[in-house]
């Protein structure tokens, strides 16, 4: 295993905070890029902490000071693909007419980059299936679809039935994305399935 430098955050005091800061964020990134490298190759089953370790050049009990467990490692590779998807989003929202087909088109877009990686596809889904760790994806992918249904600056709130229905949208997009990877699914019959769903769902939004 490659360990970390005998001389750590801890161990420096002189070193400043934001060098410190800079240097954590840039390790848990690091673990996270592994952690994603190797759900993508064989699962969460194969993944072993020990070998995300090793990849990452950190000590085991660093990772675990990060990431108590594998699941929460999961969830953070999670997290991550969610940034990348709102960054996306962000930078290209969609154009199309109506509120259905905007809300489409993020969840066309969410799947297409998932697929590139089934291994990890599969083990992003499965981690919001079975993990007891908490995760905002449900929370976050609701706010994508009401700001692609509504508009980005349109402030929705917590009580509006419109946010309880793009939230049953997600868990649509969510089973989905199941039968799509246990191979009952097409990617396009699955489109074909949520765009008759978002149009029930979205009118006069």
């Amino acid at each position: 295993m490659t360990a970390e430098p005998a001389t750590t955050d801890e161990q420096t005091p002189e070193r400043p905070a934001g060098a410190r800061s800079r240097s954590q964020h840039e390790r848990r990134k690091r673990i996270i890029q592994v952690g994603a490298a190797l759900a993508s190759r064989g699962g969460v089953e194969t993944m072993k902490m020990r070998d995300v370790a090793e990849r990452a050049g950190v000590a085991l009990g660093t990772l675990y000071r990060y990431f108590p467990s594998k699941m929460d490692l999961v969830v953070a590779v999670v997290s991550e693909e969610l940034d990348l998807l709102e960054g996306s989003i962000e930078r290209r929202p969609p154009r199309t007419d109506d509120a259905p087909h905007r809300a489409v088109e993020v969840l066309m877009r969410a799947t297409r980059g998932l697929m590139r990686e089934p291994e990890l596809a599969e083990a992003l889904i499965r981690s919001l299936l079975l993990s007891d760790v908490k995760t905002d994806f449900g929370d976050r992918m609701t706010g994508l679809l009401l700001r692609a249904a509504v508009g980005p600056d349109a402030r929705v709130a917590a009580d509006d039935p419109r946010r309880t229905v793009a939230k049953a949208l997600s868990s649509v997009w969510t089973m989905e994305m199941i039968e799509i990877l246990r191979g009952h699914s097409t990617v396009e019959e699955a489109q074909a399935r949520l765009e008759v769903s978002a149009a029930r769902l979205l009118t006069g939004f």
